[in-house]
């Protein structure tokens, strides 16, 4: 059972903004965490050839900071629910799309969670990629 309150635009910009942040978080878990982490480590080590705390430092730094990243988005999740009042994201069929024989009931959509996770991966894929092959350069050239 849904209220007026749940559907007013302040709710859904609000909303919105949460979903964004969502996915804003979910890209620095491979982006900025783990280079944050690489450049503490090298203020760490004193020499090009350090000895292993300073990888200790990176490795456990970032697997903590994965760990509080990831309970941040489960909570903005939480925040996402109590202003939508909906745990899901409905897909987008198109009516052209759908098939005579589709059954309405079988598949639960995806949540909203899943969609933010998939999503980073994916636009950090295709940011790895790009680079990679566009700006990345050849060692062999120098």
């Amino acid at each position: 059972m849904t209220t007026r309150t749940e559907k007013s635009p302040g709710r859904r910009l609000a909303a919105a903004g949460v979903a964004l942040v969502m996915l804003l978080s979910a890209l620095s878990l491979w982006t900025v965490v783990p280079l944050a982490w690489l450049w503490i480590g090298s203020q760490l080590a004193g020499t090009q050839f350090p000895s292993l705390w300073p990888y200790a430092v990176v490795l456990f730094g970032v697997i903590l900071s994965i760990v509080v990243v990831a309970w941040l988005i489960g909570l903005m999740n939480e925040l996402f629910l109590k202003l939508t009042g909906s745990h899901t994201v409905e897909p987008l069929r198109l009516g052209w799309m759908k098939s005579m024989r589709d059954s309405s009931g079988l598949q639960q959509p995806p949540t909203l969670l899943e969609v933010v996770v998939v999503g980073s991966v994916i636009i950090a894929a295709v940011a790895l990629v790009v680079w990679f092959f566009t700006l990345a350069g050849s060692p062999i050239d120098g």
